[in-house]
């Protein structure tokens, strides 16, 4: 067994699997392309679904990958033992339809002990009790004794609807010294002696949402190794987090908190839950995951908080998490160099939200420590759900960390509460907007392996390959049914990149076929989804087809000044500017991208006239393929979260813009004829979205403009030219009316201070002053009350107002009498109650609302018994 780095032991498996005919693929991105079951991908196989069910053809039978992984579900166990982790790399090899069993063992084998040399007396194996086949290729093919090949009914894969099917995984012993010291202590026990390194799962079954398995019609192999695991056997640790992949974060985190990691078990879960956060969040961000309420942005936040609070369990206060950014990018310098390229943006996404978190932090501790003190006073161990929930809203406290917190105490969570409370919510945002998204449905599209399809923006004739409804293919449809097609060469553009997808029609020999939109398979096959709007569509039919160039073309102009916007944006904002999603119709363009602080006026300006600068040029806008590498260096942008082939097309315009893209494009800038900024916003945690016009869209939105500034200059009888000098006269004006206005009031309010300090009345010493007066609002009312009360000089003011079927009350009362008794909030209290409102206040001044007007007089005599009775 030999010392290895993490790096090291990848791309020794990696090279091992090339070795044995598997196309090496770089891992995907984090973020699930095409599956709505997935939050995350969690497992090496994830991203293989399609080609382990069957429905797609894989690009080669052998595949082997080392995979970004996020898991939560035992996010509380994370720091707390040895191997608990939220993200992780799986090595895996996979085959689809080609080796099963016999390979698949052997390979593990030899890799293990022949390549990075691991004690075959120290390797054990479990298979499920029903799996003879493998069973007898561990005992006969491999030599495995018996009594190392251990049945456990556990033995079964699967996460969620999809491939799943037998087990067997292989263990190393780690010494009696790692273990529980039971008798009974064995494969299978909880304690650190039997580590798992190796999953060969036979993927034979699929399994459906209901939970229904169905046989594969081709048997396959996914394997799972956890590189972080076997990285510790070579590195002789006794956890992941010692290993060269987690350990230097670990050390920089306990000198940022001034502490010594292995001399306090609670500082210890403390270091470990960061250093996996820290790569989490690292990588997450990196892949194009933003910090959100919900979904993965959900996972995002909650891991990064929960790692905010753990570090102020060690006293660190001030902001922290950016520089580990720094330790994980030369972590992975060599697997993910993107890392490295993007953490600028990462650092910022990062400190933003951090900053933000630790603002409410502390308040929101406050509140939950109260309530735990008050909890533990009572007895009582259950912390109400609504309370949970207006941390979570308020605070922005993922109920699981409040959670955590709880347990620390020993106490609990009332869940059903929180899920209520959220529930309630969610409805309040469902009813706020309509998704009307189509759920497209797709079918076994196995049948497509032998056929060549292709693409081409000149075609205007192919055979229909494909026909599929509701998931299910089918040999003709009919009027008016909505359908899938499949084209033997298609020359719609699909959607992709933020641009939506081509629309037009497909007319056979008995039926017409409207084109709603054209979408793209992960293998790059091209759909196309639309409506029978007349006759019958056959399988084998030749189709004339006909694209809507119009709408491509008003598409096409949009989305090359995407381009020359994004372009633009990092020439006044800053490199730090990077694309975080788009969407291009042939109406209008959305970009949306990373920057912390608003666009001014200005700057929207100086980016306007740097777009119609570059579109004036009528510079030519060249597509290129070059390989990914070439790419690079010329310095093309790419996609966060895009997963690019090793020949990609390039978009070039001079040297003002060039962009990793497979898009429809003008073929010169001027084409797309003016270029306007409509709106300008921010949409979430450092990102900012940008929406503008283009061609006869953008000359529609300036008439439109127009227009409103042609019926603006008729309504104040004026020109168009000089509306402004008549908008300011018109502001002077009112300024001079409203001047005349306040000097009125301020009359009729001394008038009404008159006449309320006439009709003072003294009760039992204290001069009152109570009525009826003219005021439109309560600031008026509190004006007036404010002279009666100063003139006054002591004692207490009681006055009422009507105003539309409503009467408003204020009491004021001086520091002299407030001594004596006297509280002007009980005392406005019992008046409002009169009219039928209510109010409250200080001792010193109190106001209320009520709505029966015609009670004024009897709550003004209430003012007066309540004001009796108080004075002492």
């Amino acid at each position: 067994m030999n010392y290895m780095t993490g790096s090291e032991l990848r791309k020794k498996f990696l090279e091992f699997f090339a070795s044995k005919d598997h196309l090496i693929l770089p891992s995907y991105p984090l973020i699930p392309e095409d599956d709505p079951t997935l939050l995350l991908i969690g497992a090496g196989m994830a991203p293989f679904k399609p080609f382990f069910t069957g429905k797609m053809k894989p690009p080669r039978v052998r595949i082997s990958t080392s995979q970004k992984c996020v898991r939560t579900g035992d996010i509380e166990n994370v720091g707390r033992t040895a191997r608990h982790h939220t993200f992780f790399e799986m090595l895996g090899n996979f085959s689809f339809g080609d080796y099963f069993k016999k390979e698949a063992i052997a390979w593990a084998w030899e890799f293990l002990t022949e390549h990075i040399y691991l004690p075959k007396d120290k390797l054990w194996v479990t298979i499920h009790p029903k799996d003879e086949e493998a069973f007898e290729i561990w005992k006969n093919d491999i030599g495995l004794p018996v009594e190392r090949i251990i049945r456990l009914e556990d033995n079964f894969w699967e996460i969620g609807p999809g491939p799943c099917g037998p087990c067997s995984e292989i263990y190393i012993d780690l010494g009696e010294e790692r273990g529980c010291g039971s008798e009974e202590c064995g494969v299978g026990c909880n304690c650190d002696r039997f580590l798992e390194i190796w999953n060969l799962v036979f993927t034979q079954y699929d399994r459906d949402e209901a939970g229904n398995y169905t046989p594969l019609a081709k048997k396959n192999i996914d394997t799972g190794a956890g590189l972080e695991r076997i990285a510790s056997v070579l590195q002789n640790k006794k956890s992941n987090f010692e290993t060269d992949l987690l350990f230097p974060i670990i050390e920089h985190t306990a000198k940022v908190a001034g502490v010594t990691y292995g001399r306090s078990a609670k500082t210890d879960v403390s270091l470990k839950v960061i250093a996996d956060h820290g790569r989490s969040m690292t990588v997450m961000i990196g892949d194009g995951i933003l910090p959100s309420n919900e979904g993965r942005g959900y996972v995002l936040r909650r891991i990064l908080r929960r790692a905010v609070r753990h570090g102020r369990l060690m006293g660190i206060e001030k902001t922290f998490l950016v520089d580990i950014v720094d330790i994980v990018a030369a972590i992975f310098a060599e697997a993910y160099p993107d890392i490295t390229d993007k953490k600028e943006y990462i650092k910022k996404v990062i400190r933003q939200e951090e900053e933000r978190f630790q603002t409410t932090l502390a308040q929101g501790m406050e509140l939950l420590n109260g309530h735990i003190t008050e909890m533990v006073k009572s007895g009582n161990k259950t912390l109400n759900g609504t309370i949970a929930f207006q941390l979570y809203d308020t605070f922005g406290f993922p109920w699981e960390l409040t959670l955590e917190i709880l347990l620390e105490h020993d106490l609990e969570l009332d869940k059903a509460g929180f899920d209520q409370a959220m529930s309630i919510q969610r409805e309040r945002a469902r009813a706020a907007r309509q998704d009307n998204e189509e759920k497209i449905v797709l079918p076994d599209l196995s049948r497509l392996s032998g056929e060549k399809l292709s693409h081409d923006f000149g075609a205007s004739n192919a055979k229909v390959v494909l026909l599929w409804k509701d998931g299910k293919v089918m040999e003709a449809a009919h009027d008016d049914e909505e359908i899938g097609v499949i084209l033997s060469v298609t020359p719609f553009y699909a959607e992709g990149g933020g641009q939506i997808g081509d629309t037009g029609t497909l007319t056979g020999p008995m039926g017409r076929v409207q084109i709603a939109t054209a979408k793209k398979l992960p293998d790059g096959t091209i759909y196309h989804w639309g409506r029978i709007i007349e006759g019958t569509l056959k399988t084998g039919d030749m189709v004339a087809i006909e694209v809507d160039e119009t709408r491509r073309g008003s598409t096409a102009r949009n989305h090359t000044a995407t381009h020359l916007l994004q372009a633009a944006l990092r020439s006044v904002l800053g490199d730090h500017v990077n694309q975080a999603g788009s969407m291009v119709t042939p109406e209008r363009l959305r970009f949306d991208f990373t920057h912390f602080a608003p666009v001014t006026q200005e700057q929207v300006s100086e980016i306007e006239k740097i777009v119609n600068h570059q579109i004036l040029k009528n510079s030519q806008v060249q597509k290129r393929e070059m390989p990914q590498d070439e790419a690079k260096k010329l310095g093309a942008t790419a996609l966060f979260g895009e997963k690019y082939g090793d020949i990609v097309r390039v978009v070039l315009v001079d040297d003002f813009s060039k962009e990793l893209c497979g898009g429809v494009h003008v073929s010169s800038t001027g084409e797309i004829g003016v270029f306007k900024i409509v709106a300008e916003a921010g949409i979430g945690s450092g990102v900012r979205r940008i929406e503008a016009v283009t061609g006869f869209g953008a000359l529609e939105y300036i008439r439109d403009r127009e227009t409103t500034l042609l019926q603006a200059a008729h309504a104040l009888k004026t020109r168009p030219e000089e509306l402004l000098t008549r908008i300011d006269a018109l502001q002077t004006g009112i300024k001079e009316l409203e001047q005349e206005l306040n000097a009125v009031k301020a009359k009729l309010a001394k008038g009404e201070v008159e006449e309320l300090l006439s009709g003072v009345e003294t009760i039992q010493g204290v001069k009152v002053a109570v009525g009826v007066v003219a005021a439109n609002d309560m600031d008026a009312l509190r004006s007036v009350a404010d002279m009666v009360r100063d003139r006054l000089g002591s004692g207490v003011v009681g006055i009422g107002a009507v105003n539309h079927d409503k009467v408003n009350f204020v009491v004021m009362a001086t520091k002299d009498v407030v001594a004596k008794g006297v509280h002007a909030g009980n005392i406005v209290k019992e008046a409002a109650k009169v009219a039928g409102g209510g109010g409250g206040g200080r001792p010193d001044m109190a106001q209320a609302g009520a709505k029966q007007a015609d009670k004024i007089g009897e709550s003004l005599e209430t003012m007066k018994n309540v004001i009796r009775q108080q004075i002492k």
